[in-house]
């Protein structure tokens, strides 16, 4: 499952980051919101690099926006395999990536926590996470799902829901084993 779930979980990270760029350059059209440099000086105080005051190289940038997306979507590309799928999974994975964004931030001082943010700035921020978050997960979801499904679906088969009396999968039908 791990092998499936990283090259499955970068494709549908990538997919997910391409997606949320495109919304986030017609929102910045519609808006006139300036590009964010965040993710450049994060990625430079994470691995060293000489900062640079205003703009920053936009391959910095890039580098950050996008590694970061199709790394965390090996994350979600593991929930589908467990049978983590469809919209529910992909709006914890909103949370997932939000986190993953502020603690990069707040951990290298490069950014505040959401909770001092202009409104309008954290409900943007929000939408373009969550615009990632099920694009990466409807991918993640379609390629775990080629190989049927995940132990937890399996599960649930059984018997919907948590029940006391129904145990779990025999190790040879679960991942893991």
């Amino acid at each position: 499952m791990i092998k499936r779930a990283l090259w499955q979980g970068l494709i549908a990270g990538a997919a997910g980051g391409v997606v949320m760029t495109l919304g986030e350059k017609l929102e910045q059209a519609v808006t006139g919101r300036p590009d964010s440099h965040v993710p450049a000086r994060v990625l430079q105080r994470l691995t060293g690099l000489p900062e640079h005051p205003g703009r920053q190289p936009l391959a910095v940038n890039w580098a950050m926006h996008f590694g970061q997306a199709a790394l965390l979507g090996v994350l979600r590309s593991v929930m589908a395999h467990a049978g983590l799928r469809g919209p529910l999974a992909s709006a914890k994975f909103t949370v997932v990536r939000i986190t993953s964004d502020q603690i990069l931030e707040n951990a290298t001082g490069v950014g505040a926590p959401p909770g001092t943010w202009p409104r309008r700035e954290l409900v943007v921020d929000v939408v373009h996470k969550a615009v990632y978050a099920f694009t990466a997960g409807a991918v993640a979801d379609a390629l775990a799902g080629r190989g049927g499904p995940g132990p937890g679906e399996r599960h649930a088969s059984l018997r919907p829901g948590r029940h006391a009396d129904v145990g779990p999968l025999p190790r040879e039908d679960a991942y893991g084993r």
